[in-house]
């Protein structure tokens, strides 16, 4: 049984986050690539809503630790640190790309112009984001170490509580294999963004970069959307009376 009173996690909201984060970036790249890239508030405001929920339940589940009551210390690090530093990350694109809603403003330069504000963004881009890369590559390698962790140390394992992975607690590799190519994906496509910024960067490498990142944003949400299911029924049944 469980006191879920005094035990809180967050897993499906911050997975559901991550995912839209990861396709949100995703997004923006290619309708700047395509110079259709005008109404930079919407864009600002899209990357602050999973930035703003992914830094506030990281904060919370690294400071006060809500796993660890429930015999999953290690998740602490695997989960809340990683979205705090992903919310993070969302926040301060968002707020590049609110200053910079401001500034073509003052320049009067119309959000419909979406040629002219896709030309400089592209030209002054790789010189804003290049800062913000380097802890994007700093992020990567733990990715890359927690999926490594987790496949040596068998850490992803399916409760028999939970509806749905409970038929998947004789295998537990199943499910620590997805989640731990989740985080490698993610964590491959951090790694290579600085290498993307370059003035003349391998296309194949952001390539690379942008597939990862699709398949890591799809598979987050829909793992996040099928947690809903998942963690309610672990809920119910570890009540007890």
């Amino acid at each position: 049984m469980i006191d879920w009173a005094t035990t809180q996690f967050n897993s499906s909201i911050m997975s559901v986050s991550i995912g839209v984060g990861l396709l949100l970036i995703i997004r923006f790249m290619k309708h700047l690539k395509k110079s259709k890239i005008g109404q930079l508030e919407g864009w600002s405001i899209g990357f602050a809503m999973p930035g703003f929920i992914l830094t506030i339940t990281g904060t919370h589940m690294s400071l006060n630790k809500p796993l660890s009551k429930i015999d999953f210390p290690y998740n602490q690090i695997i989960f809340s640190e990683l979205s705090l530093a992903f919310g993070v990350l969302l926040l301060a694109v968002a707020i590049l790309l609110w200053r910079k809603a401001t500034i073509f403003e003052k320049r009067n330069i119309d959000y419909i112009d979406t040629i002219t504000i896709s030309r400089i963004l592209m030209k002054e881009a790789p010189i804003l984001l290049k800062p913000l890369s380097y802890f994007t590559f700093a992020i990567g390698l733990a990715l890359l170490s927690i999926s490594m962790a987790s496949i040596r140390l068998h850490l992803f394992s399916a409760s028999t509580e939970e509806p749905i992975y409970s038929a998947l607690a004789k295998y537990p590799l199943v499910e620590g294999l997805f989640l731990s190519g989740l985080y490698a994906l993610t964590g491959i496509g951090a790694i290579l963004l600085p290498f993307t910024l370059k003035k003349y960067a391998n296309s194949s490498k952001f390539k690379l970069m942008i597939t990862c990142w699709n398949i890591a944003g799809i598979a987050f949400i829909l793992y996040g959307v099928m947690n809903y299911f998942t963690h309610i029924g672990l809920v119910v049944h570890t009540l007890g009376n």
